[in-house]
């Protein structure tokens, strides 16, 4: 599980303790940082497996988890101001296992996908969603799959800014997925 903020965070803890599987909780101390929100203090669980559709969209599928829904975020709102294209936003939540029902459905929507995480490229978890969402549903797809990753190199925290995938970068895979199909 990858929680995208506090809110998120606190309702997949109190999830993972519920459960009778284990669960490897990823935490993002930066979230905690760059994010004010006022959490409940009420109990609430989201559940394990369940992606959410943060943003309905109509044009492109735009899929990530933890952080980078941030950048994000920040991108499929640059693509509608700037350019009208509408994204349908989803955080995956948790990766294993992981929905690939809900990733194929806004698919099906929209015809087109696009992937970003953190990770490096090669063997991140983009991978097997792309893989995964082709089989599913390549005679709806009118674009090929893009993914936004970060680089195939280690790199020093200093270079952390120009390693991780911006909103810039994911707003221009948007545009690209776009105009493939024009």
């Amino acid at each position: 599980m990858i929680p995208r903020g506090p809110v998120s965070a606190k309702g997949m803890l109190l999830s993972a303790a519920k459960s009778k599987d284990p669960v490897v909780f990823f935490e993002p101390k930066a979230l905690y940082r760059s994010q004010m929100e006022d959490v409940p203090d009420e109990e609430y669980y989201i559940p394990i497996g369940k992606a959410e559709v943060m943003k309905e969209g109509k044009d492109v599928t735009v899929v990530g988890w933890g952080r980078q829904l941030i950048v994000l975020e920040k991108a499929c709102e640059m693509a509608k101001r700037d350019f009208g294209i509408s994204c349908e936003l989803i955080d995956l939540r948790t990766l294993s296992p992981w929905d690939a029902d809900s990733v194929e459905t806004s698919v099906r929507k929209t015809g087109k996908l696009l992937v970003s995480h953190e990770s490096p490229i090669t063997c991140g978890f983009g991978a097997e969603v792309v893989a995964s969402i082709q089989e599913r549903c390549f005679l709806s797809l009118e674009a090929p799959i893009k993914r936004v990753c970060g680089y195939d190199m280690p790199f020093p925290l200093a270079k952390e800014k120009e390693y991780l995938p911006d909103e810039w970068k994911n707003l221009e895979a948007i545009k690209n997925l776009m105009e493939y199909s024009q």
